[in-house]
């Protein structure tokens, strides 16, 4: 099959469904083309080596890359945000219809939702039908993370969510909670699949060498990492209250790896209430994420308390599994299901900072074949249900399903 795939970002910018995908399709016999925008997210700057300019075609591991042109931008704006999507959809339309080619499939990668309106144009002037990937559930993640407040805006997105879904000839989602949202918003639910996210695996099998310094912050302790995304919808706070609470248990310390719109004020509270057992270290490779994971003796998922993160997975899920350590996963729903179906941990009440603390007591308690043992099934489940090979076995079957309906 020749395919098309459409998404806002891709490598060498942090991304779910990017080169790697493309690689594995194309290593299944399948013809990939990929049609994006220009390496700005998350910091809303240009990559080093890339200049911004009307289009640009390059080769990565034998996959063929055309960039368009788009307003780089990731800050707290909403409207500037907005621009930033609006300009790359516009874009990814033109060059959609004008200068890719002709493909069996398009698989556009959902959010921002401007990428499946750009889609949409494109399948009524080729006639290319369409899979669409929902990554997050729109509008109910911008209402649930403070992005946008305003409902009149929220019922506005909600209807063209509406029509995009209409239009498409079959959606794919991530869990299970997903999907029985779109069934009760009219969507038909055989247009509608579940397929689990992969993680990162080349970078997590290639993990460099840990830095001398992060080795001796972290031997010896028992380590309580959050790796990912620092923002409001990860409410850290209350992580930070629990480590206040167990401060005087020396051998325990948490680590956050990454960066994100709370990180200054989150290390603020840590100098004003003298916080010792907290370290942050900044944003770094996926490759290097690897080694300080290895160094973990306990892997924490936490979202904050919402309907809408209930019927989700957070994608640091299946690169924890994958890892091979046991998982604290402090969010209710699909997620702890997948936790509590691989025996691979404990599950936490989100923003409980007694539930956390027992949690967290409970796996330090155990022995460290016992802690072994839960890294062991974590990893298993991960091989045999999650990974890269599994998931695109099973968007290929869709794929192949579109193209001859």
């Amino acid at each position: 099959m020749k395919i098309l795939l459409l998404t806002q970002w891709f490598d060498p910018e942090p991304t779910f469904k990017g080169l790697a995908f493309a690689k594995e399709l194309q290593r299944q016999g399948h013809e990939v083309e990929v049609l994006t925008g220009f390496p700005n997210y998350p910091g809303g700057k240009i990559y080093d080596g890339y200049k911004l300019k009307l289009y640009q075609r390059e080769q990565i591991d034998g996959i063929s890359i055309l960039r368009v042109v788009l307003y780089p931008n990731h800050d707290n704006s909403a409207l500037k945000r907005i621009f930033n999507y609006i300009s790359f959809a516009f874009m990814a339309m033109l060059f959609g219809i004008f200068a890719t080619k002709k493909a069996d499939i398009i698989y556009a990668y959902h959010p921002p939702l401007t990428v499946g309106i750009a889609a949409v144009f494109i399948k009524f002037f080729r006639r290319i039908p369409i899979v669409y990937d929902i990554q997050d559930m729109w509008p109910d993640t911008l209402k649930a993370t403070g992005m946008l407040n305003n409902q009149r805006l929220l019922n506005i997105i909600g209807s063209v969510c509406q029509l995009v879904y209409k239009f498409v000839d079959h959606i794919v989602v991530l869990c299970p909670g997903f999907k029985k949202i779109l069934i009760e918003r009219a969507v038909p639910e055989s247009k509608v699949s579940v397929i689990y996210n992969w993680c990162d695996e080349e970078a997590l099998t290639k993990t460099q060498p840990l830095k001398l310094e992060y080795q001796q912050l972290m031997q010896d302790k028992f380590n309580i990492v959050f790796a990912g995304n620092i923002g409001k919808a990860q409410a850290l706070d209350k992580i930070l209250d629990v480590a206040k609470d167990i401060e005087e248990m020396k051998g325990i310390q948490f680590v956050f790896v990454g960066g994100g719109t709370e990180t200054e004020r989150l290390k603020l509270r840590l100098n004003n209430e003298n916080i010792n057992n907290v370290t942050f270290i900044p944003r770094m490779p996926m490759s290097e994420v690897g080694g300080i994971l290895n160094y973990a003796s306990l892997l924490l998922v936490h979202l904050k308390k919402d309907p809408l993160f209930e019927i989700t997975v957070p994608s640091k899920t299946q690169a924890y599994m994958a890892i091979g350590k046991p998982l604290l996963m402090a969010v209710a729903g699909d997620a702890a299901d997948i936790v509590k179906l691989a025996e691979c941990g404990r599950m936490a009440v989100s923003e409980d900072k007694d539930s956390i603390k027992a949690a967290i007591l409970d796996i330090y308690k155990l022995s460290a074949i016992e802690r072994h043992q839960l890294g062991l099934n974590a990893r298993n489940f991960y091989n045999e249900k999650l990974s890269l090979k599994i998931g695109v076995q099973q968007f290929v079957k869709i794929f192949e399903r579109v193209k001859n309906d």
